[in-house]
C-alpha cells in the first residue's frame, strides 16, 4: 500500500521558512542599542536536540514499561491498513519504516514521538519569527517547552503528537496561503488537512481555525480565496477517501470507539458545565501553568529593565491580520473542545488539548503588550526556563515508580513488564513446547510483555482477529498462544508483583517445537544479511 505521509513535504519546508517580520526594523534598532540577541535556526535546533536527550534519558530511566500509547502503535505496525479499530492509520504508517530499519522497540517509538513534538514546536517558532521576529519567537519557544505535555510526555508516540505536527504545519501553510494566494499554497493546505485527518479526526479543530481565519479575512469576497479553499477541501477529501471506505467496510469501528470512550457519555447539563470547566482548568492552570510563569517572568523583566519603550507597529500588525491569526489558533481549539462537552454531553479526555495547547502561548503573548517581550532580558528568561525545567525534572523523578513517592504512583506507570516477562516467559515456552509466537489479551499488557520477549510475538488484542489483522488464525493453530488477563479459567497467577493478573496457554493443534513464523519482521539490515 502506498504511504502518502510525505506527499506535501516539499511545500511545508519553504512555507515555514522565516521571512522578514513586519517588526524587523524595530528589532534591529533594539539590537543596535545593546538590546536583545536571541538564537537563530542552528542554535535552536541544537537546543531542541539537547532538550530531547535530557528528557528522553530521564523518562527511559524512570519508566517500568513504555507508554501504553506507544505499545498500541507497536502492536498495530505489524500490518499496514487503511485504518485501525480505534483511529486512522497515519501514525502507524510513519512508524513502519523506522521499525523496519532499527527493529521493533520502545526506543524507536520514543524517538519518533519526540521528533513529532519538537518538530511541531520548531514549525511554530519559525512562523513566529516570520510574524514577530526572533525575540518574540525565542520567548514563545521556551514557554512552549515548559508546557508539561511536551516534556513529561515527550516519549509518547500516538495520534495526538502526529496531529500536533500536522496542525502546526497547517497553521504555517494557512498563513502563507491567505497572505500570498497561489495554487501550490492551497494544494499544500489541502495536503496538511488531509494528512491530519488521517492522523486523527480532531483535525476538524484545525479546519475550524482555518475557517475562522477565512471569515476574519472575508475570504468570500475574493475569488482566489474561494477557489483556493475549495481546492484544499477537494484535496483533503482525496487523501481521506480510502480511509472512509475502510471505515464503512469495517462497520464504523473507529466511530464506535469514539462514541463509547467519550462522545456518547450523555452527561447531564450541570455535569457538562463541570466537565468543560475541569478540562479548561487542567489545560490552562495545570499543563500550561509553567509556560505562563515564564511569560510572566519575561514581562516583569522587561518592566524592571526600565528601558525606553519601543513604539509598537500596531497598524501593520492589524493590517496583516497576524494578531487575529494567532488568537484564533490559540483560542478556537479550547472553545471547540469545551463546546463539544457542553453541547453533546461528551466526556473530555485531558489529552485532547495536547495537539493545540502550544498555540495558547503566542495567543497569551498577543494579549499582553508585545514591547515588553522585545525588551526582556535573555539571560533572565533563559535562566528562568532552566529553573522551571529543573523543577519539572525533579517532579518527574519524585513521582515516578522508581522515585521517592513511588508508593503513591497509580495506573499504567506502575506496571513492570520486565518482571512480568521474567515470571511467565520460561514456563509458557515449556508448556507450548516451543517459542511464544502470539500473546493474547489486553493490548497494553500483552504488548508490553511481547516487547520483553526475544521472539517479539504478535499481539492478539482481546483475543479478537477482527481488530488484530496482523495475526493469522492458522498461526494460532500451529503455534498456540500465551494468554494473559484477569478471570481466566484454568490459569496460573503471574506473581506477587501483579496481583490478580493470570496467564494460561492456548495449546497448538500439534507440537510446536518446530513452529515457524515470527511475530516480528527483521530489520531491513538483518534481512539483507540473511539473504546473502
Amino acid at each position: 500500500m502506498p504511504d502518502a505521509s510525505f506527499a506535501c513535504s516539499a511545500f511545508v519546508a519553504p512555507i515555514a521558512m522565516p521571512q522578514p517580520s513586519p517588526n524587523a526594523d524595530t528589532e534591529a534598532r533594539a539590537v543596535a542599542e545593546g538590546g536583545l540577541r536571541w538564537p537563530l535556526g542552528r542554535a535552536v535546533t541544537t537546543g531542541l536536540v539537547v532538550f530531547a536527550a535530557v528528557w528522553l534519558s530521564l523518562l527511559a530511566l524512570m519508566s517500568l514499561s513504555p507508554p501504553d500509547d506507544n505499545i498500541e502503535q507497536l502492536n498495530w505496525v505489524r500490518a499496514l491498513e487503511w485504518g485501525y479499530y480505534k483511529h486512522p492509520p497515519l501514525p502507524t504508517w510513519l512508524l513502519w519504516l523506522p521499525v523496519h530499519i532499527f527493529g521493533l522497540s520502545a526506543a524507536v517509538s520514543n524517538v519518533l514521538g519526540a521528533a513529532c513534538t519538537l518538530g511541531a514546536l520548531a514549525i511554530v517558532w519559525r512562523l513566529l519569527v516570520t510574524l514577530r521576529g526572533h525575540t518574540y519567537a525565542g520567548i514563545a519557544l521556551l514557554a512552549m517547552l515548559c508546557v508539561t505535555y511536551y516534556s513529561r510526555r515527550l516519549n509518547y508516540y500516538n495520534h495526538e503528537v502526529v496531529l500536533m505536527l500536522l496542525s502546526a504545519a497547517c497553521a504555517a501553510i494557512a498563513w502563507q496561503a491567505f497572505g500570498n494566494p497561489s495554487r501550490p499554497g492551497w494544494i499544500a493546505l489541502g495536503c496538511a488537512l488531509g494528512l491530519g485527518a488521517l492522523a486523527k479526526y480532531q483535525m476538524a479543530v484545525s479546519a475550524a481555525c482555518v475557517l475562522a481565519f477565512a471569515i476574519h479575512r472575508r475570504a468570500w469576497r475574493h475569488p482566489g480565496h474561494r477557489r483556493g479553499l475549495l481546492l484544499s477541501v477537494m484535496i483533503a477529501l482525496v487523501f481521506i477517501a480510502p480511509h472512509l471506505v475502510w471505515v464503512v467496510r469495517h462497520d464504523f469501528l473507529p466511530l464506535h470507539y469514539a462514541l463509547d470512550s467519550s462522545l456518547d457519555a450523555r452527561l447531564s447539563p450541570p455535569d457538562r458545565i463541570v466537565e468543560a470547566a475541569h478540562w479548561l482548568t487542567d489545560q490552562l492552570l495545570n499543563r500550561a501553568l509553567p509556560a505562563f510563569l515564564l511569560l510572566g517572568v519575561a514581562a516583569v523583566t522587561a518592566r524592571e529593565r526600565g528601558s525606553k519603550p519601543l513604539r509598537a507597529e500596531a497598524s501593520s500588525v492589524t493590517a496583516d491580520g497576524s494578531r487575529a491569526f494567532l488568537l484564533i489558533w490559540g483560542l478556537v481549539p479550547l472553545a471547540f473542545v469545551a463546546a463539544t462537552g457542553l453541547l453533546f454531553g461528551a466526556r473530555l479526555p485531558l489529552h485532547w488539548g495536547l495537539p493545540f495547547l502550544l498555540f495558547v502561548v503566542p495567543a497569551a503573548m498577543e494579549l499582553m503588550p508585545r514591547n515588553r517581550f522585545r525588551q526582556s532580558d535573555p539571560a533572565v528568561v533563559i535562566g528562568s526556563f532552566l529553573m522551571i525545567q529543573g523543577l519539572l525534572l525533579v517532579s518527574l523523578q519524585l513521582s515516578s515508580p522508581k522515585g521517592i513517592l513511588a508508593d503513591r504512583v497509580r495506573g499504567w506507570s506502575r506496571f513492570d513488564s520486565h518482571d512480568l516477562a521474567r515470571d511467565v516467559a520460561a514456563a509458557a515456552r515449556a508448556r507450548l513446547g516451543g517459542p511464544i509466537r502470539i500473546v493474547a489479551g489486553d493490548g497494553a499488557i500483552a504488548g508490553a510483555l511481547a516487547l520483553q520477549l526475544p521472539e517479539r510475538p504478535l499481539v492478539l488484542i482481546g483475543g479478537r482477529f477482527d481488530i488484530s489483522p496482523w495475526v493469522d488464525p492458522a498461526l494460532l493453530g500451529k503455534c498456540g498462544a500465551l494468554e494473559i488477563g484477569w478471570d481466566l479459567a484454568d490459569s496460573w497467577p503471574v506473581g506477587s508483583g501483579h496481583p490478580g493478573l493470570r496467564w494460561r496457554i492456548l495449546p497448538p493443534l500439534r507440537n510446536s517445537s518446530n513452529c515457524v513464523g515470527s511475530g516480528s519482521r527483521p530489520p531491513l539490515a538483518q534481512a539483507r544479511r540473511g539473504a546473502r
